[in-house]
């Protein structure tokens, strides 16, 4: 009965998520975006635009017109690394929307001719971000649940914090705080989250980390076995919950239990979420430390949970967007990309369980470096030296 429960919640996202374009308003932001375009100056200079240019991006005559095939493969690494870690397919989605195809470069050219039309375009590209990530976390979810590899009450409670926290924090603050003051020091706390993962990946770190070890040992040898006997199930080990209640909760994952308190991943989900809201990002890669350092979850457990935390998120961010401001992605290009998201989301959860738990939080510190990168040089030095620039 609790599993029927659980596929209605999971299709009622997903009927959510893609009834979003049906119920959307468009009309007004279309209407916007065109007298944006008409008050744009013309011609073929950077700021301006070509009416007699082929149409590109939202149809706007000279915008970068996309090589869909390019756009469908990057959308398989987003959705691959994102389903495989939990973290940082919206910072690779806009490496990818922003960089590689040059809309940000494109949208940043009318700052100073036409700043309406720039926020039209970047919210219109942060929506296709969230569009992607959304749809990635909602098929890894699915997914890591029907394996055995999603803790649902503490998705379940991380996610509540989340939603609180994604609200409140831009009503208390929006307007009032100068980000550029704050965000060198938020890459340089995540140079110190990377590197605290990765001492937990040495033998000392790890001695501290007996549940989880024991856990990952017990998956890694029971997938070599599985390599061998395609008769076994291996969401029959997978995690089981014990007891479900406001003071505690407790499961299993591979014989190996686990235990945590409903109310501080409630706080953990309003902290995270209220910084990521703050900083305008995912917060996955915050979600996945809590998890691993924090909850003491074995990382073939962080990614799916980690997943359905995000995918709450996107769902009430994608809404907000497209039905209360009636902002509009670009359907050919997104298209494409979310079928790559797909494939990407699909093939994460089944080859993850091959790749060793220590080697799966070394792939997330060597992206928690990246990332780290770019936030400390875009605080302290006005601009980023890796993409997203």
């Amino acid at each position: 009965m609790k599993t029927h429960r659980i596929k209605i919640l999971f299709l009622f996202i997903l009927l959510t998520i893609f009834l979003i374009p049906l119920i959307t308003d468009s009309s007004a932001y279309a209407d916007k975006l065109a007298d944006a375009i008409a008050k744009t100056p013309q011609g073929t200079e950077k700021g301006m635009i070509d009416s007699s240019a082929q149409q590109g991006f939202l149809g706007i005559p000279g915008a970068p017109d996309v090589n869909l095939l390019w756009a469908f493969l990057w959308a398989i690494w987003v959705g691959w690394i994102f389903s495989t870690v939990g973290a940082f397919g919206g910072i690779m989605a806009g490496v990818g929307h922003i960089t590689i195809f040059g809309l940000g470069d494109y949208a940043k050219s009318f700052k100073s001719t036409n700043s309406v039309l720039n926020k039209l375009l970047t919210d219109s590209i942060r929506v296709s971000n969230q569009w992607m990530v959304g749809l990635s976390a909602l098929i890894s979810s699915i997914n890591y649940y029907k394996m055995g590899r999603l803790v649902l009450p503490l998705g379940i409670a991380l996610a509540l914090g989340s939603v609180t926290g994604s609200i409140i924090i831009p009503i208390v603050t929006a307007g009032k705080i100068k980000l550029s003051s704050y965000i060198g020091y938020f890459g340089l706390c995540v140079f110190v989250i990377g590197a605290f993962l990765f001492y937990e990946t040495t033998g000392k770190g790890q001695s501290k980390k007996k549940s989880a070890k024991a856990a990952a040992k017990a998956f890694e040898e029971a997938n070599i076995k599985l390599k061998n006997d395609d008769s076994v199930d291996e969401s029959e080990h997978g995690v089981k919950i014990v007891q479900w209640g406001m003071s505690i909760v407790k499961f299993t994952f591979y014989g190996v239990e686990f235990s945590f308190k409903p109310i501080i991943p409630i706080i953990g989900g309003f902290f995270i979420a209220a910084l990521a809201s703050f900083l305008g990002i995912g917060g996955g890669f915050l979600f996945v430390p809590f998890l691993t350092s924090i909850a003491g979850l074995p990382m073939f457990l962080v990614a799916g949970t980690s997943a359905l935390t995000v995918l709450v998120g996107m769902v009430v961010s994608v809404f907000s967007y497209m039905v209360l401001k009636g902002v509009v992605v670009y359907w050919p290009l997104i298209g494409v990309e979310l079928f790559g998201i797909f494939i990407g989301s699909m093939v994460g959860p089944r080859t993850s369980k091959y790749i060793p738990d220590i080697w799966l939080k070394r792939i997330f510190v060597i992206l928690a470096i990246y990332v780290g990168i770019r936030y400390t040089s875009k605080g302290f030095l006005g601009h980023s030296i890796v993409p997203p620039f």
